[in-house]
């Protein structure tokens, strides 16, 4: 087809704003739609009478319960969720001759550094049946950092060889979608894909709580509480 010089001047102004319209539809095309959030608050039991240094969470045991004190939850959604496309990394520090910090959740496949940033010997080691494994004496130094890939969902509990009293949590999850709560209990979690799940809230070695939860795509924070 040949146009004439006028018509070749309307088609080509028209250009311009034709394919801002489409760059716009576009854009909307690929935009993600609204991430949902929860947000409430756990119930949890009252801190022991234990002085706690420098308000870090330490981890205790009674009648063979394993728990934080001061008491914090871990908020996480169950689902089918897809695998990360980069294996995640986290850290369980040692400073002070204590884990920092002393209770961690991961997503299964983290691989978990355990830095010494004591000028001492440490030897961390665990029998949970979610991860065994003994990394052996090390120094800050040394490197590299020694490190564990967490596979299996569960509970670890760490120790330390050489300072008997020396222990930690990781907490494996199957599932990107966590939060540790506050020490009031109150959580927000956020960037959920919209959709039916269950939410649980981890207390303790014995305890999780759990209710189901609707999350629309939308940016108004869904509510749930676990009394």
């Amino acid at each position: 087809m040949i146009f004439s010089p006028p018509l070749r001047g309307r088609v080509a102004s028209a250009l311009p704003p034709l394919l801002a319209a489409l760059a716009v539809a576009g854009a909307l095309a690929s935009s993600p739609a609204s991430a949902a959030t929860v947000e409430g608050r756990v119930s949890l039991p009252a801190t022991r009478s234990t002085p706690v240094v420098n308000q870090r969470y330490e981890i205790v045991t009674k009648s063979g319960v394993l728990s934080t004190n001061p008491p914090v939850a871990v908020v996480y959604l169950e689902g089918q969720f897809p695998a990360p496309a980069t294996p995640p990394v986290a850290s369980m520090r040692q400073k002070d001759l204590t884990f920092l910090p002393s209770l961690l959740p991961i997503q299964a496949g983290t691989r978990v550094e355990f830095p010494n940033l004591d000028d001492t010997y440490h030897n961390i080691f665990s029998f949970s049946p979610a991860k065994r494994f003994d990394l052996g004496r090390y120094r800050a130094e040394d490197r590299p950092i020694p490190s564990q890939v967490f596979d299996t969902p569960g509970l670890v509990t760490l120790r330390c060889d050489i300072h008997e009293h020396m222990r930690a949590l990781i907490l494996v999850l199957a599932t990107p979608h966590f939060v540790v709560t506050d020490a009031d209990g109150r959580f927000r979690l956020t960037g959920l894909p919209a959709g039916r799940y269950t939410l649980k809230a981890w207390i303790d070695s014995k305890t999780t709580r759990t209710q189901a939860v609707e999350l629309p795509a939308t940016d108004v924070p869904v509510r749930a509480d676990f009394p």
